[in-house]
């Protein structure tokens, strides 16, 4: 299927995502507030990180070997029986964790003490979440586009409800919760949907684990951790480091800018997770690899500069709608934070190519590397410039990304010449 007709479809499930986020945001900024919006966002990276932890760390690389080997179900079996046997090993034990540490965690990283609850329900939806994201990963390998889209709109429902009824009767608690069990809920939807598909067999996804399939999932099980852990712990570092300095409200207000960018950001980062990244994976030759980016740069970079400037020219009437007054103080975090989503985007077209093209150690090494600058530069800008000065320190990281993104694309384009040459 095209990107075109890919995005058209997917602009579906966004459209309902979409609308389900600005509710959610509302409901979220009545009953929680910026503090409380500043925990959530410590929260979902926790969530994040364990979620890679056990066994979302193969996700990626399910998705590429699954488009890979189209041709060779045996192959995909094997990789689907490996990934789905590890996960589960590495959630019952990450759950095990949580329901000791749940206390020193509560205090540490949500800056509450009544929150240890939190963890236990995180501990037992840990496989639920992590098998959902597996299955998920299979539907798009297999490019069961339709089965993708309606499981992402089936999600934005499920969400809407549990989260906004958690969140309305029992608060920031019940909101945190309904994080944890939500993904159950999906997950039990997501197979119904896939249930009637001649590649979904429940033998096909039980057996024993592979050497073959172990060793090639090991590259992306290392790129994932490193994206798992680098970008969500530089976030919550950041987040410690405005409460320290400016308060936990102003914290909730970066996690606010924040979670705007993800609303309307969703068609192009979804679009190149349902699209681009099997696309690359499957490319074979240097001159295919460039006009692909070519291709999906003139698709995406209108769009993101349209959706920034839009959300520019709207800021105040998003404040108010999306939020309460008591956020209005984001407004001063806009322009560079519309800045750097452009700026993103534009660099993570280019990153996937060292994701599709299973550039390891390179990958590795400039997760870590920007990750590392985002904090360094955010700890400096905002002791100097107060809370926009994480806005300007977002910006300038994806400037120095971008171009270290186009220096190893081409690098990756050069070898692939070289080679088809040899």
């Amino acid at each position: 299927m095209s990107l075109v007709k890919i995005s058209l479809f997917n602009g579906i499930a966004v459209a309902v995502k979409l609308a389900s986020a600005l509710v959610l945001n509302k409901v979220l900024a009545v009953y929680v507030g910026p503090a409380g919006y500043a925990i959530i966002g410590q929260f979902q990276n926790v969530v994040s990180i364990l979620v890679s932890l056990a066994g979302g760390l193969v996700a990626t690389g399910v998705t590429k070997g699954t488009a890979q080997h189209f041709d060779n179900e045996t192959k995909q079996h094997q990789l689907w029986q490996t990934a789905i046997r590890f996960s589960l090993a590495a959630s019952l034990l990450a759950g095990f964790v949580l329901v000791i540490m749940g206390g020193h965690l509560s205090e540490r990283l949500l800056h509450r003490s009544d929150m240890k609850g939190v963890f236990f329900w995180l501990a037992l939806a840990l496989p639920a979440m992590v098998s959902n994201n597996l299955l998920l990963a299979i539907v798009n390998g297999k490019k069961e586009i339709g089965i993708y889209i309606a499981a992402n709109i089936t999600g934005s429902f499920i969400s809407l409800l549990t989260i906004g009824l958690l969140s309305y009767y029992f608060g920031l608690y019940g909101a945190l919760v309904a994080f944890t069990i939500n993904p159950g809920v999906v997950l039990l939807s997501t197979a119904i949907l896939v249930s009637r598909r001649g590649w979904f067999k429940a033998r096909f996804l039980w057996g024993r684990m592979e050497h073959a399939a172990t060793r090639e999932l090991s590259g992306y099980a290392i790129m994932s951790l490193t994206t798992a852990l680098v970008a969500p712990v530089s976030h919550i570092l950041i987040r410690d480091h405005l409460v320290a300095r400016l308060g936990l409200p102003e914290a909730g207000f970066w996690q606010a800018s924040l979670k705007i960018s993800e609303i309307y950001l969703m068609l192009i980062t979804t679009t190149l997770s349902v699209y681009y990244l099997p696309r690359v994976a499957e490319i074979r030759t240097a001159s295919a690899l460039r006009s692909e980016i070519f291709k999906v740069y003139r698709f995406v970079m209108p769009v993101v500069i349209v959706g920034a400037l839009s959300i520019y020219l709207l800021r105040d009437l998003i404040i108010t709608s999306i939020f309460t007054k008591d956020f209005y103080p984001i407004r001063d975090l806009f322009f560079w934070q519309l800045v750097g989503d452009v700026i993103k985007i534009g660099s993570w077209v280019l990153g996937y190519v060292l994701v599709g093209r299973a550039m390891v150690r390179l990958f590795v090494i400039t997760e870590i590397l920007f990750a590392s600058s985002f904090f360094l530069l955010s700890w400096c800008l905002v002791d100097f410039f107060g809370l926009v000065g994480v806005s300007i320190a977002y910006a300038s990281n994806y400037t120095f990304y971008w171009a270290a993104m186009i220096y190893l694309a081409r690098y990756e384009i050069d070898r692939m010449k070289r080679s088809e040459s040899a």
